[in-house]
């Protein structure tokens, strides 16, 4: 059977910010408590057939249970106002997917890992820092920003982002709105949108465009008015748990640029690898592909290792990794 074979999952739903999330909840057999990896689509995309939920099957053949969900106000979600982009309704989605996973019969609720592309990459660095609860994470091509973090040299500036995390208003009076406008557009002078480069409109046009994927282009990327603006750079030096990263080489993604992302992967003092990869922001996002096939078979490796998980096939996962040589190996740092 193919490593990305349609795998059997079943529709959850979860209360998140007074709205009804809803995702794809893919389970083994509940005789036997096992760790969870909780997914979630980067920036407007959905969970349906735009690749996400192909890296959820690979993973869940890997032996773990998988919560692919969409966030609020996007996809399968509830959440009026429809289509507005706030990372801190994200991080708030994220923590009560974590909430759902500990009282699955089929969890161990000690061993659960956040998963997160792009935008969801860089809230779901926040989130790890943040919850304890986490002890693995997966990102890639995260968007960690476009200049580095200040400086917080006394843990002051993370606090305060992690008061905002637990409570506090982050909807009212947004420091930033940009839209309502269009995700992607083929002309930028005539019909700017959200997301500039060519590379975004021909990835979402193709996988956004599918039928059943819900997806549509248009939305608006909220800033909200806390104390201390969100920047994941502010997070990693507080990120103990394992982590994974992946990151393009050369990303063209604005706010995603890949020197950011290597210095916040560096601030990182937990056990860490980083992989980085060729095809910039959406090349991994294509599948089938080999290195869509690279790429989910060292995160399902890395999964399985921090998450102890005891599985045949966690052999052929490795082959796979070994199999395809388009990226980087990875290096690892322990923890410090």
């Amino acid at each position: 059977m193919s490593r990305t074979a349609k795998a059997s999952h079943r529709l959850v739903e979860f209360q998140s910010e007074g709205a009804t999330l809803r995702g794809w909840l893919y389970a083994h057999d509940a005789t036997t408590r096992r760790p969870i990896v909780l997914m979630t689509h980067g920036f407007t995309a959905t969970i349906t057939g735009m690749v996400a939920d192909r890296y959820a099957e690979v993973i869940h053949a890997a032996g773990l249970n998988v919560l692919l969900f969409d966030h609020l106000g996007f996809g399968l979600s509830g959440g009026e106002p429809r289509h507005v982009l706030n990372r801190w309704l994200q991080a708030r989605g994220y923590r009560a997917a974590i909430d759902l996973a500990c009282t699955l019969p089929s969890v161990d609720p000690s061993r659960i890992a956040l998963w997160g592309d792009s935008l969801s990459g860089s809230v779901a660095i926040a989130v790890t820092s943040f919850d304890e609860r986490v002890r693995a994470l997966v990102v890639q091509v995260p968007a960690c920003g476009q200049v580095p973090p200040p400086a917080d040299p006394d843990g002051s500036m993370f606090r305060s982002l992690r008061e905002s995390y637990f409570g506090g208003d982050v909807v009212s009076n947004p420091k930033d709105t940009i839209g309502p406008m269009a995700v992607v557009s083929h002309d930028q002078i005539g019909s700017p949108s959200l997301l500039a480069p060519i590379t975004a409109f021909r990835w979402f046009i193709e996988y956004g465009g599918r039928p059943g994927t819900n997806w549509q282009n248009k939305a608006t990327f909220v800033v909200p008015n806390t104390k201390v603006t969100y920047h994941a750079g502010l997070c990693s030096p507080h990120v103990r748990a394992s982590s994974l990263w992946v990151i393009a080489r050369d990303d063209e993604m604005e706010g995603a640029e890949s020197h950011i992302s290597r210095m916040c992967f560096g601030a990182v003092p937990g056990t860490k690898h980083i992989l980085e990869v060729d095809g910039g922001h959406f090349g991994l996002l294509y599948h089938p592909s080999p290195l869509f096939d690279h790429v989910s078979a060292a995160q399902a490796d890395f999964l399985v290792k921090q998450l102890a998980v005891s599985s045949r096939r966690a052999g052929s996962r490795r082959a796979g990794s070994r199999r395809h040589g388009s990226a980087k190996k990875s290096s690892s740092r322990r923890r410090s």
